[in-house]
């Protein structure tokens, strides 16, 4: 029997699992997969499962992992000297952290993918190779720490090199890699192929080769045991080619390795009844309470205060995916009603700002804005706010429409991804927020006055569709459950084919 076998039989009620992402909150985030790599791996650990998180050792990183000591060196191909491996835990929880210390690939100002400028890296393709070769080499076992995962998940493009790097290793781990967003597929010329030395087999339609350049996302598609998107919906959306970016027919050949997995929310984290940056905690038999927030939210955004009014919120990148463009047509229109204000946090696309700037300074009464993201104004904004917009026109899972549903701030969603997956409109079981079905601004505004409606005619209403929303489960527990059965999958996967080539 093999060492993997024999490990496997001995836990099979819990497994030993290094998740591996280049961004988690809070050590650093850019978007909701560092939401995923923050929560996913302590709810695994909750239920029992020994989980350990690796990630580069950025800047921000190396300040804020607590008991933080060397671990051990690395040797990885592409490093011109020894790869510090770092260990200690999550500022706050225990959950044990790798940080990768590369300080000529790692250590630089600005997020982890681009400059202070906004321009990717130049030699991102260079960074990611070698993050993915130390995943890869803890993944296989390093003696110094005393400890060798079971199964590796790892997450995107910038990790998605790793199981492409352990294919022809005897006893390596199981492997599961998550797409977060297809769209952003870590896409490389073929001299970047040639200049990282990766083995000459990579390069054909089998390997990393898409269309003549070269495609981190194909390692983890291909070589993974097992493949998951954030969503179900999502998972049916990409196997398209109107969503698949191009990869569809590789999603709908690899048939039963690929499904959806529902990302959750973290409920200590996300707890109306708890969060310190809300005005005035509420849970369901409270929700009276959560008027005080809408007034210290008006304030906030020098709005006038009058918990009477309507208030629509919105977080998030100000990109025509999330459509923004349609938010901002829509605003002429349903700035009409007077019982409405409109609250938005978030930055992007700069013709978007300079619109959401202008409607805000046409209408100062009304129209509140914030460019750039803060923690503490997006909890109050869910608090404070009635309805909450994300007209996406996809979405591969969505975070902030589950915060609504937590916060009892009603969701007014495009019918996609995981939009559809966690807000109901009474279609299935009692409904949750609205939805629509086109992207465009006259469907969005449509929704928003039937939800205006709603609100000010049938109070009753509206708070049953607030409770709904707040008793729902969506909860990382009841992911990582999933993903609890999904990790069984590729360790089962793993071991046939270990048998086959035995």
């Amino acid at each position: 029997m093999s060492i993997l076998r024999e490990r496997a039989d001995e836990a099979a009620t819990s497994f030993d699992v290094l998740f591996a992402s280049s961004e988690a909150l809070p050590l650093i985030k850019t978007g909701g997969l560092a939401d995923v790599a923050g929560s996913l791996p302590v709810a695994l650990r909750s239920l029992g499962h020994d989980a350990r998180l690796i990630l580069p050792a950025y800047p921000r990183a190396l300040k804020q992992v607590r008991e933080l000591r060397t671990a051990c060196e690395l040797r990885l191909p592409g490093a011109l000297s020894p790869v510090r491996l770092l260990s200690g835990f999550m500022p706050d929880r225990d959950l044990p952290v790798y940080l990768v210390d590369a300080p000529e690939h790692f250590c630089r100002e600005g997020n982890p993918y681009t400059d202070v400028s906004g321009r990717d890296w130049g030699d991102n393709a260079e960074r990611f190779l070698l993050f993915s070769w130390a995943v890869a080499t803890v993944a296989m076992g390093v003696p110094a720490l005393n400890w060798r995962p079971q199964l590796l998940h790892c997450n995107d493009w910038q990790t998605a090199l790793a199981p492409a790097l352990m294919r022809d290793r005897e006893e390596r781990p199981a492997t599961v890699f998550t797409i977060h967003n297809l769209a952003y597929q870590g896409l490389f010329d073929r001299a970047t192929f040639d200049r990282l030395k990766l083995p000459p087999a990579l390069w054909s339609v089998a390997g990393l080769e898409f269309h003549q350049r070269l495609s981190f996302i194909k390692g983890g598609i291909i070589f993974a045991d097992r493949v998951n998107t954030v969503s179900p919906t999502y998972a049916d959306e990409v196997r398209t080619s109107q969503h698949g970016c191009g990869l569809d027919g590789l999603l709908r050949q690899i048939g039963g390795r690929f499904q959806g997995i529902l990302n959750g929310i973290d409920y200590h984290t996300w707890n109306p009844a708890t969060d310190p940056a809300l005005t005035q905690p509420y849970d369901t038999e409270r929700l009276h309470l959560k008027a005080g927030n809408k007034l210290e939210l008006q304030r906030l955004f020098d709005l006038p205060r009058n918990e009477h009014t309507f208030v629509l919120g919105y977080i998030g990148r100000l990109v025509e995916q999330k459509g923004v463009d349609l938010i901002v047509e829509m605003l002429p229109w349903l700035l009409e009603d007077p019982r409405v204000q409109v609250v938005m946090q978030g930055s992007g696309e700069a013709n978007l700002e300079l619109m959401l700037k202008r409607v805000a300074e046409a209408h100062p009464d009304r129209v509140g804005t914030y460019v750039g993201y803060d923690e503490g104004r997006a909890h109050l904004i869910e608090a404070g706010c009635d309805a909450f917009l994300m007209p996406s026109r996809f979405e591969p899972c969505g975070l902030n429409q589950m915060y609504s549903l937590r916060y009892g701030c009603v969701p007014i969603v495009r019918r996609t991804g995981g939009l559809a997956d966690t807000v109901s409109d009474g279609d299935r079981g009692p409904a949750t927020g609205f939805l629509f079905e086109e992207p465009s601004a006259e469907a969005l505004c449509h929704k928003v006055r039937e939800a205006v409606d709603l609100w000010h005619n049938n109070q009753d209403a509206w708070r049953a569709r607030m409770r709904a929303g707040m008793e729902q489960d969506i909860s990382w527990e009841a992911s990582a459950r999933q993903y609890q059965h999904y990790y069984a999958d590729a360790l089962e996967a793993r071991q046939n084919l270990e048998r086959a080539l035995a």
